[in-house]
């Protein structure tokens, strides 16, 4: 989990007369998670939080499942995606269940409005592209591999540079830094592939006392809403705690090796409720003198694996280019496909990039993945290249 952070004016003691220059109180508000028992941070307003002009309703959450009655391995080929849009209202659902949803999203524009995902935290791969996350809480510099981490209730802004590619996971349960890295005390441990200084919390924190009418869109309940605010949202003048936007890049993530192949949990880079999140980064490869470097064949019995790939060469994969996203699903075994073990012998190390998401309750595909799925790909272990329904390797 994130640590303790301060930024801006905050008063010596909690819930204590905090005064502006002009002999007013600041407005004090308590963000956070579980009640009163979870992460939380202490915010302190220049105006009433509670405060807006007016609201109405923008759109409803719609999840259409597509169902082509066949349970198999899939194929996606994002790059048939069109760009356009910024980062919210350009995202396309791919597939999802009650703990978990992945979009895909190719913006090309920043925000003109804000945004506050009320019902889940929000966790981003930008595989492309650059910018900055604008948020209540400080802005949070955005660079190609960043993973983005949005809590639930963050009212923030993106700002693109140029065009991205980023794949989204939106998450029903807190998204979190592994147990088994943390001590009691929550500090990353040795062990650990990433610690705390690897992980970039906001910028320092400066109020904007911009007037105007600002949209905010706010997801709860499986529709959008729209919040008109007569003050800037980031009116903040400090804030301290544990529940804030931070980033994490995959090129910082440093990969456990062994003299014979790791299984992917040495990859987890974080947790949610029934998913957990891999990162499979260039590394040394396997080194005991009869180590076989590609992945064993492995039956997901209980799990559905979703990987993303980013970058470089998968040693188990042919005919699967960057950009596109795999799915095997649980009951049905894959691994390796053919030559790809022989070709892996002797090798020392591996240039491949790309994001697992593993969930433990079956996942949905959405319509939107309908137009990308390549229904050759579970043919791809045949012996010959290209043998059924036109799969080229």
């Amino acid at each position: 989990m994130p640590w303790y952070q301060s930024r801006g004016r905050i008063p010596r003691k909690r819930h204590t007369q905090f005064r502006k220059p002009d002999g007013g109180l600041y407005h004090e508000e308590v963000f956070g998670t579980e009640g009163f028992s979870g992460p939380y941070s202490i915010l302190y307003h220049e105006n009433p939080p509670p405060r807006v002009e007016r609201y109405e309703p923008h759109s409803e959450v719609e999840r259409q499942q597509w169902d082509d009655g066949n349970h198999r391995h899939r194929l996606l080929k994002t790059a048939a995606v069109a760009g356009g849009g910024d980062p919210v209202n350009s995202r396309r659902l791919l597939m999802y269940n009650d703990d978990v949803a992945l979009y895909f999203s190719r913006p090309t524009e920043g925000m003109g409005y804000f945004y506050k995902n009320a019902d889940c935290d929000e966790l981003h791969f930008v595989h492309e592209g650059s910018g900055r996350l604008d948020t209540i809480f400080g802005s949070v510099e955005v660079r190609e591999g960043d993973y983005i981490l949005i809590p639930r209730g963050c009212t923030h802004q993106w700002q693109l540079e140029g065009p991205a590619r980023i794949l989204i996971i939106e998450s029903h349960s807190p998204v979190e830094t592994p147990h088994r890295y943390r001590n009691e005390y929550g500090q990353h441990m040795e062990h650990s592939p990433y610690n705390e200084r690897d992980m970039r919390p906001p910028a320092e924190v400066s109020p904007n006392g911009e007037e105007g009418i600002f949209q905010v869109r706010i997801k709860v309940n499986d529709r959008v809403m729209c919040y008109y605010y007569d003050f800037h949202p980031f009116d903040l003048v400090g804030w301290d705690g544990y529940l804030y936007p931070w980033a994490l890049s995959i090129h910082d993530f440093e990969p456990i090796t062994g003299r014979l192949h790791q299984p992917p949990p040495v990859h987890q880079t974080f947790a949610g409720r029934n998913y957990v999140v891999c990162s499979f980064v260039p590394r040394k490869l396997d080194y005991h003198p009869d180590a076989i470097p590609v992945p064993y064949n492995h039956s997901n019995i209980d799990s559905d694996e979703v990987i993303y790939y980013v970058a470089g060469e998968f040693g188990s994969r042919r005919g699967v280019e960057i950009g596109a996203i795999t799915v095997h699903p649980r009951g049905i075994p894959h691994g390796p496909q053919p030559g790809a073990v022989e070709a892996g012998i002797g090798k020392e190390f591996t240039n491949e990039l790309a994001v697992m998401v593993d969930t433990f309750r079956p996942l949905k595909m959405a319509e939107g993945a309908r137009e990308l799925d390549d229904p050759s790909y579970p043919f791809s272990w045949q012996e010959k290249k290209g043998q059924r329904e036109g799969f080229i390797a």
